[in-house]
């Protein structure tokens, strides 16, 4: 028995870089994959998105002087960099796997589609959805809440580098504690910076729970699938 049979897994390209500054960690690649496969193989249907932070923001971009829009979309372009980073990765490990982008670039990935990506996920392939929404001014984070709703996922999991949700940045600030569980609400209200306000607010509107946890321990996803208590549950 698993807790979540079909699950959206978000995870940073940030934390593709590993300990580098830039680009993506080959083992923290390998070592992302190994968990997916060991999920995947409990039968566990798995999708997942991935930001490009390690390679190009376009907030950031902007800032810069970049057009937004422009910033954007090359920020939609380093998403499907990383996409065909995990895919390699997860077929290396002989664990089917295949690329939906949402704005047509065959023979990068397929166009996506919620009947296609619940057709392969129930075929036992892992989904990587690229490119977010495929619109600017929508990060990641929204694309993940919208393809989490659209594919009837069971819950979002948040793979990050610290453990759950915490009062305040708790590598800034000792004194912060941990949530085990937490409303949307409460979210809200105390300006924690879970996800951006458009994905936090879809999520409530469609029930769709939140666990934010850590992905850079080892094991972690499994025990979570498992129903071990790891990270914070954010619930409506």
């Amino acid at each position: 028995m698993v807790k979540y049979n079909r699950i959206l897994l978000k995870l940073s390209g940030e934390s593709l870089m590993g300990e580098q500054q830039y680009g993506i960690d080959v083992n923290r690649l390998n070592e992302y994959a190994t968990q997916i496969k060991a999920v995947a193989d409990m039968g566990v249907q798995i999708s997942i998105v991935i930001g490009g932070g390690n390679i190009f923001r376009g907030l950031s971009g902007a800032s810069e002087g970049f057009d937004r829009v422009k910033g954007d979309q090359m920020g939609m372009l380093a998403t499907v960099i990383n996409s065909l980073a995990l895919s390699s990765a997860l077929v290396a490990i002989r664990q089917k796997a295949r690329v939906l982008t949402a704005i047509r670039m065959e023979p990068i990935g397929e166009i996506y589609s919620k009947w296609k990506a619940i057709e392969a996920m129930q075929s036992g392939e892992v989904v990587i959805l690229s490119c977010g929404t495929g619109n600017p001014f929508f990060t990641t984070d929204t694309g993940s809440s919208l393809r989490g709703i659209e594919i009837e996922a069971d819950a979002m999991l948040k793979g990050t580098r610290v453990d759950g949700v915490y009062t305040a940045d708790p590598e800034k600030d000792p004194t912060a504690t941990k949530f085990d569980s937490i409303s949307y609400d409460e979210v809200y209200k105390r300006g924690l910076k879970v996800m951006d306000m458009t994905a936090t607010v879809m999520c409530k509107e469609n029930n769709l729970p939140i666990v934010v946890f850590d992905m850079d321990t080892p094991g972690n996803l499994e025990k979570l699938m498992k129903g071990e208590k790891i990270g914070t549950y954010v619930h409506a």
